[in-house]
């Protein structure tokens, strides 16, 4: 058997930032387009009214930003 490297704090608390604004930026999305999805609906208090659209779509890149970033804290630190 062969044991994975334990994860650094950074990258673990990054890649749940990571997981959190990309899947509830998606899920207001969707649910800004279609109106019955309201999964993780706690996301609609981060974004100001009326500008909701941009606030997921921001949500979304800001994500996979944090995302790249931990991962490259992660190679980093095994490096």
């Amino acid at each position: 058997m062969t044991s994975t490297p334990a994860k650094s704090p950074v990258a673990a608390v990054s890649g749940l930032l990571c997981f959190v604004l990309v899947v509830g930026g998606a899920s207001g999305l969707l649910h800004e387009w279609l109106g019955w999805i309201h999964f993780m609906g706690f996301v609609r208090f981060l974004v100001p009214d009326g500008h909701e659209i941009y606030g997921y779509v921001v949500m979304v890149a800001l994500g996979l930003a944090v995302g790249a970033a931990g991962d490259s804290l992660a190679r980093r630190a095994r490096s």
